[in-house]
């Protein structure tokens, strides 16, 4: 079943229900479109644990990665931590590095990865790996599902689940992202910007619960190289939305660290950055960036070569994920919530923006700162298990469970789906490490049942003093 916000705000008004809420959000809170950015049970963690590879904190069953195009993996990228969605197609083909590239679960991430059994990749069309390369959708746990509408082409580790109808859930959202990031870039400014060679500093009002910034350029130092990002002037508790706009966009960091000492760190779960109108978007340096990442232009392509990204990344169009050479190794997506309140989006025409402008400067200061598995060809005539969905996530899958690890070079299912699911099995593959980034850059080693239906999450309403509360989601059969 689908509740539109409308139907729920009626239902409310009326005091017939309450609405329950994920974890850090408040009760005027205005998610990412389709209610995303949160941890979605699992076994959510009150607080995310830094940057590490300990034993699990818990499970979300989010989405941390959505591209509504293709997604590319390339040079010595490592892993994308959480759930991954991608409209188009995937293809692993790395450069460099280790052979493996993990989805679902990172050996140094968050360490909160999504239930056993869960889609862990979903894939519109074709899902291609390069020979001699492997995509694990297993790592220390349990393993997860990989959901793909086309064919299979390479290795796969996890259990492989042919759907024709694998998108359905996700129907539209490319256009709601595209919408809100435009949205976005609209709002009122709080604060400036002012780019000083050595850093970009964003300096906030110091009041509003809503810290907004504009820029016109890139933050980047003198000649596109590494500079630092630092803001001063953001009340405690308050979402910072940094809009970038223009067509060609680049953020050349070192700023961001493991451990959350660092006052970027600690703004993580509120902090968007927003990529509205960008053909091209370019995420790179030696930082361990901090913050979510919207990039709503579905004509544009993101690529990622930063040791690692810590926040929720969606975009309208193509992902990169990996450096093409030089730029360090084991590039990593981990899975941190995104719980800001951003602007309304509505589909209400938004305010012209006003209040401060971005400001810029030239100045030229330095920049000071820091086992071998067994190939097998397998063409499942395999189903996707009923799935469920709420209105503001994507759905989870019913999973036997023990996890299947599935190596497979070539796929081409001819069936629709039907009620029974099965997949070719291998020996399973050890683990595998990626080399580490280069020394003092924030480089990270890369390494290589059940899902209970997802919770619809939305305002929390007190009424009479009872607070009741209403669960909605929507089986896919």
């Amino acid at each position: 079943m689908r509740v539109t916000h409308a139907a729920l705000a009626a239902l409310a008004a009326c005091g017939l229900v309450a609405l329950s809420l994920p974890p850090g959000r408040t009760a005027h809170a205005d998610p990412l479109p389709d209610g995303l950015g949160p941890c979605v049970p699992g076994t959510c963690p009150t607080v995310h644990p830094p940057v590490g590879n300990g034993p699990f904190a818990g499970r979300d069953n989010a989405i941390t990665v959505f591209a509504g195009g293709d997604m590319r993996v390339t040079g010595s990228a490592a892993e994308a931590e959480g759930r991954v969605v991608v409209g188009g197609s995937f293809t692993l083909r790395k450069t460099s590095g280790s052979s493996i590239y993990n989805v679902g679960v990172a050996g140094v991430g968050s360490r909160v990865p999504p239930p056993d059994g869960a889609d862990y990749l979903t894939v519109g069309k074709d899902l291609t790996v390069a020979t001699g390369q492997r995509l694990d959708a297993v790592g220390d746990s349990a393993g997860g599902t990989v959901r793909h509408a086309g064919t299979v082409t390479g290795t796969v580790l996890g259990k492989l689940v042919h759907d024709a109808a694998a998108m359905e859930p996700y129907a539209g959202l490319r256009g709601r992202l595209e919408a809100a990031s435009k949205c976005y870039a609209r709002a009122a400014l709080t604060g400036t910007a002012k780019n000083e060679g050595y850093r970009t500093l964003f300096t906030g009002d110091g009041k509003a619960k809503l810290q907004v910034f504009t820029i016109e350029q890139d933050i980047a130092g003198p000649g596109g190289g590494t500079q630092g990002i630092e803001f001063a002037g953001i009340p405690e508790g308050a979402t910072v939305l940094v809009n970038l706009t223009g067509h060609a966009r680049t953020i050349n960091t070192y700023s961001g660290t493991l451990g959350d000492s660092d006052p970027l760190n600690r703004l993580r779960p509120r902090l968007l950055w927003n990529f509205p109108d960008a053909s091209t978007a370019a995420l790179t340096g030696s930082g361990m960036f901090q913050g979510s990442v919207l990039a709503g232009n579905p004509a544009g392509t993101t690529t990622v070569t930063l040791p690692g990204t810590n926040g929720r990344f969606f975009v309208a169009g193509d992902l990169v994920h990996g450096s093409n050479g030089g730029q360090g190794s084991g590039q990593e997506f981990h899975a941190y919530p995104f719980v800001g309140d951003l602007p309304s989006c509505d589909g209400k025409p938004e305010p012209t923006t006003t209040g401060p402008t971005a400001t810029t400067t030239t100045t030229t200061t330095t920049t000071a700162g820091p086992t071998t598995t067994t190939t097998a060809t397998t063409s499942p005539a395999t189903t996707s298990p009923a799935t469920t969905s709420p209105t503001s996530t994507a759905p989870t899958t019913t999973a036997p469970s023990t996890a299947t690890s599935v190596v497979t070079t070539t796929s081409t299912p001819t069936e629709a789906p039907t009620s029974a699911s099965t997949s070719a099995t291998a020996p399973a593959s050890p683990a595998a490490t990626a080399p580490a980034g280069p020394a003092g850059t924030g480089g990270l080693p890369a390494t290589g049942t059940d899902a209970g239906p997802v919770i619809g999450l939305g305002a929390l309403l007190l009424t009479g003093g009872t607070a009741l509360v209403l669960f909605t989601r929507r089986r896919r059969t």
